[in-house]
């Protein structure tokens, strides 16, 4: 499976931001040599990298040194960071404008332009609640799967949502067919 670079720039802003330079320093001394020259080089946004060793193993490398090994939050807290990283600015005010049951069927678009080969379904999507499935991602691990819930969170905070539930109810980590997402949330007045 293959990551857009726009992911593995957030990933680097992400550790930078937050962690500082010592942070980044000592994360890049903890990557794999693949991930290490991809990082310290020029992340080409367009171009597609191998997802384990760009962005499985780096992200779990971010758990294991500021997240006491909790995978399911530091992967969750990439996921909503990359979802600011992509609608900042001049994107933030295009996410506003749909409704947030839009920004759910735009999904079906969102991950297969950053993941491959991916596919993903809306079930069900109303007022308040919607159930995806992500059906194919051969390469699905517990970090994307929390990934992709933050990103989903964020996603629809930034749409101007209050109370943002994500609950993954399905795993394709578990043996599931599919993992399957199940979003509530409620306008803000």
């Amino acid at each position: 499976m293959e990551v857009r670079g726009s992911i593995l720039q957030s990933v680097a802003k992400f550790v930078r931001s937050k962690f500082g330079e010592d942070g980044w320093d000592h994360w890049l001394a903890k990557v794999t040599g693949t991930a290490r020259e991809i990082y310290v080089g020029t992340i080409d946004p367009e171009r597609w990298y191998p997802l384990k060793a760009t962005l499985i193993e780096p992200t779990a490398n971010v758990a294991q040194l500021f997240y006491n090994w909790d995978l399911k939050k530091a992967a969750w807290d990439l996921g909503r960071f990359s979802a600011d990283f992509k609608f900042k600015g001049a994107r933030k005010i295009l996410v506003k404008i749909p409704s947030p049951n839009y920004y759910i069927r735009k999904g079906v678009e969102f991950l297969p332009s950053f993941y491959r080969p991916a596919k993903l379904n809306v079930e069900e999507n109303r007022e308040g609640f919607a159930r995806v499935r992500v059906t194919l991602f051969p390469d699905m691990d517990t970090t994307t799967q929390f990934r992709i819930a933050g990103w989903m969170q964020r996603g629809l905070e930034l749409n101007g949502c209050k109370n943002v539930e994500v609950q993954i109810t399905k795993a394709l980590t578990n043996f599931d067919p599919y993992s399957e997402y199940q979003v509530s949330w409620a306008m803000k007045r």
